[in-house]
């Protein structure tokens, strides 16, 4: 005759002695905050306000041959919250004949830095501009004109096929900031976002909405 109570008393023997099952830990998430932020003036000001959009408030941008960036100084720890997520929509790019390449066609209409400080050795400082391009293809990416090989541009959207729409990104830092510099890194020291205008002089808007680092995609 078999005894089924002590089957049972060993499956829950062995039931205790196994591990707990491991739970996935809760996403961590580090919201931008639209109002903190600082300008670095290149040429004129760029206009930055907080607006209601379709029932969402968002931070508008509007240069009218203007240059300025507004700026947040943060410890971003990477091996933390290794992807950025942000949205934005502009109203248009400056057409796909300007040489972005050159300094006289280094303007666009959305722009979003990361930025590694190089200390007291100012010179190592480094960055990506994401950027909606005007022509270069979406993947694309090269030194920026003034900055050189320290500043990489990186065309995330291009052309006016997706103008006057919302557009997500999410880009996992680290993997990125590997292929732009061939260096593994696991902090950031700020952020900022920039439209401008100043070298083709006409007037671009454009809008940021749900900036944030996370940590997962």
């Amino acid at each position: 005759m078999k005894h089924p109570a002590k089957a049972i008393a060993l499956t829950a023997m062995i039931l205790i002695g196994l591990p707990a099952a491991a739970t996935d830990p809760a996403p961590i998430e580090r919201r931008v905050d639209m109002l903190r932020w600082q300008e670095r003036i290149f040429k004129d000001s760029t206009t930055y306000r907080s607006v209601m959009l379709n029932q969402e408030r968002v931070l508008r941008a509007e240069a009218d041959s203007s240059a300025s960036a507004l700026y947040q100084t943060l410890n971003i720890d990477l091996n933390e919250t290794p992807y950025l997520h942000w949205r934005w929509r502009i109203e248009r790019t400056f057409g796909p004949d300007i040489d972005e390449r050159s300094r006289s066609g280094d303007d666009y209409a959305a722009r979003v830095y990361l930025i590694r400080n190089g200390g007291l050795a100012f010179w190592r400082s480094k960055a990506i501009n994401y950027v909606w391009s005007s022509g270069n293809p979406v993947g694309t990416h090269w030194d920026n004109p003034y900055g050189g090989r320290s500043v990489q541009m990186w065309a995330i959207n291009s052309g006016d096929a997706q103008a006057g729409e919302w557009i997500s990104h999410t880009r996992d830092i680290r993997a990125d900031w590997l292929q732009a510099f061939g260096e593994e890194i696991d902090s950031l020291d700020g952020l900022a976002v920039m439209t401008d205008s100043d070298n083709i002089g006409v007037m671009m808007r454009a809008w940021y909405a749900d900036i944030r680092f996370s940590s997962s995609p």
